[in-house]
């Protein structure tokens, strides 16, 4: 989960500003952060949108954290 944390501080975000953006209370974000917690799909989904990179950064499966291009608009 270090990635998570990583890129949040790259961004300048806080822990409250990315419950802002993805609505995922900061207290939960905080346990997902440190590994306490798993992230659902939709969490991830919502956590990578607001970070601009690709769920398959967050998840280790890439190095790249430039996001794919994107088909349209993210719901």
């Amino acid at each position: 989960m270090s990635r998570l944390k990583d890129l949040r501080k790259e961004r300048g975000y806080t822990q409250i500003k990315m419950q802002h953006l993805t609505g995922i209370d900061q207290s939960d974000y905080s346990k997902i952060e440190n590994g306490k917690r798993y992230y659902t799909f939709e969490q991830c989904r919502k956590i990578a949108l607001a970070l601009d990179t690709s769920m398959d950064y967050l998840s280790g499966l890439t190095d790249e954290k430039k996001p794919y291009p994107r088909s349209h608009s993210p719901k």
